[in-house]
């Protein structure tokens, strides 16, 4: 019986006093010095007061005919619920969502040459104007009831965890210019408005388009009637017996619409034609249906300048996050927090 009672204490001096006088001989007192961030991080660190921050702009609801005060980060996700498809990958929502923010921020801040009267004093409307804008119920109802509550988690999703976030390009706001599908690569933005060179908006390779139903359209229109209204237009313009012969593209943009064509005696912009027409988009040709009538045959839907939607579905669901997706199709961005 002793020899197990002096075994015990053996153990216990042993598995518990031996290993606490180790430990005291360690010096604890001191705790592990805490790395300083240099300037540059400190900068970077974005504040929970500039990410938390509610926003405040002013809408013009058309379809109600009145201004609405909304928070920021509601607006938007009414905005991407009605600009991109909800069953697209939620890092394509993102992008969408950092794009509408930009744009309604440079609204607020009226860097598009904006007045205030613009929209019966409202700094945006809910139009194609600006940026299309959806209320939650009509929304909900749009998707159906087995759809509604995913797809708006799903956005509102998008829209939290891109909280406050907006495009700069040298320390401005961008213009974050959007459409629905190049047609396989964007444009140059001075190859579609008139005006100085955006830096950031430069003609890029969009994969993945094909996959758009709309991607391939055409249109019929009756030879006289193409006449007439390019006559409207251009009332000098004089053409021969055979319309064929009277159409000749002179070039064609970085992105592959047509950026001039002559059509009889006269030189237009292939921005023109899709304008009078009604074309999805300036990637257009034009041939002969019948003795009658024209086919206009585009590919691709939109101005093709900035973020292709349906290209930024393609890279999100092949891995892309949404910072990669802007800097993609906004060349020499950042991404930073809201400071006001």
């Amino acid at each position: 019986m002793k020899k197990l009672i002096g075994y015990t204490v053996l153990m216990i001096v042993v598995v518990i006093v031996f290993p606490m006088l180790i430990v005291r001989g360690c010096d604890l007192s001191e705790e592990a010095p805490v790395p300083e961030q240099s300037g540059d991080e400190a900068r970077d660190t974005p504040r929970m007061e500039d990410v938390m921050r509610d926003i405040y702009i002013k809408v013009y609801v058309k379809s109600e005919d009145e201004v609405k005060e909304m928070k920021m980060e509601e607006y938007i996700k009414g905005v991407v619920a009605a600009e991109m498809p909800a069953e697209f990958s939620i890092e394509a929502l993102k992008a969408q969502a950092v794009a509408a923010r930009t744009y309604a921020y440079g609204r607020l801040k009226k860097i598009y040459g904006s007045k205030e009267d613009v929209h019966n004093g409202a700094d945006i409307c809910t139009d194609v104007h600006c940026q299309v804008w959806v209320s939650k119920e009509e929304a909900m109802k749009k998707w159906g009831i087995f759809s509604a509550f995913r797809y708006w988690n799903k956005i509102e999703r998008a829209v939290n965890e891109t909280r406050n976030i907006i495009a700069t390009y040298e320390g401005k706001i961008i213009n974050p210019v959007f459409h629905s599908n190049s047609g396989g690569r964007t444009e140059n933005s001075e190859d579609v408005w008139e005006g100085a060179a955006e830096p950031y908006l430069r003609s890029v390779v969009s994969m993945g388009e094909e996959a758009y139903p709309g991607f391939e359209t055409t249109v019929l229109i009756r030879i006289d009637e193409f006449l007439s209204t390019l006559k409207k237009e251009y009332p000098d313009i004089k053409t021969g017996n055979d319309i064929m012969e009277d159409i000749k593209v002179i070039d064609y943009t970085e992105g592959g619409r047509v950026k001039n064509i002559m059509i009889g005696n006269t030189i237009m912009k292939g921005t023109d034609i899709r304008r009078l027409f009604s074309l999805k988009s300036a990637n257009f040709k034009i041939e002969r249906e019948d003795s009658e009538t024209l086919r206009i045959t585009t590919i691709g839907n939109g101005h093709g300048v900035g973020m292709s939607q349906w290209g930024a579905n393609y890279l999100a669901k092949n891995g892309s996050t949404y910072e990669e997706i802007l800097k993609y199709y906004y060349k020499g961005i950042e991404l930073e927090i809201i400071k006001e």
